[in-house]
């Protein structure tokens, strides 16, 4: 009996995440629904800008990254799909995502078009930073402190200063300025 409830907790389907390999996510994606796999893999819209024109694209929402719905039968499958990796581990077993979390990452995609994933920890108080958008775009200036998903930043380049809180979405690291040496 025990043997048999041990056979079913394997067969149960569940969210795994899988890495691939850079670029592939939406390749790998189409690869294993094509296999009759349960596939997710979010995705972002975001604008590109060339030189000559402006573009909408899908983006993956997790680089390198595709959520995957089976069960044991299937892992070696998966496996040897072309771009896959391998899969993300946990105690020595591929970890096991929530099927509430994939419902609301799922929802989320669906209501936001213009998600993105942000490494809190890209930030700290000293780092030189620009602005993507709005009102002070392309202003640089260093962040005084971060509080949460907003940092507190002052502007260079002003005759007075300016100290304002900023998305941390709206920021891109910025180059350290090169200061010149004195030849007297």
């Amino acid at each position: 009996m025990e043997t048999i409830i041990n056979y079913r907790r394997r067969l149960k389907k569940n969210w795994l995440v899988i890495y691939v390999r850079p670029r592939w996510e939406k390749k790998v994606d189409k690869l294993l629904q094509e296999q009759g796999i349960e596939t997710f893999c979010p995705l972002s819209t975001t604008e590109n800008q060339w030189a000559d024109r402006k573009k909408k694209v899908s983006v993956p929402l997790f680089n390198g990254y595709v959520f995957v719905r089976i069960d044991d039968r299937d892992l070696t499958k998966v496996r040897y799909t072309m771009g896959v990796l391998n899969y993300i581990y946990y105690l020595g077993r591929p970890a096991v995502i929530r099927d509430s979390e994939i419902e609301k990452l799922k929802e989320m995609v669906l209501n936001y078009n213009n998600l993105e994933i942000i490494n809190l920890n890209d930030f700290e108080p000293g780092d030189r930073v620009r602005i993507r958008s709005g009102l002070f775009t392309n202003q640089e200036g260093k962040i005084i402190q971060v509080q949460g998903r907003t940092v507190l930043m002052s502007f260079d380049n002003m005759d007075c200063a300016v100290v304002t809180r900023i998305e941390i979405n709206q920021l891109i690291k910025a180059k350290p300025i090169k200061k010149a040496l004195c030849t007297n």
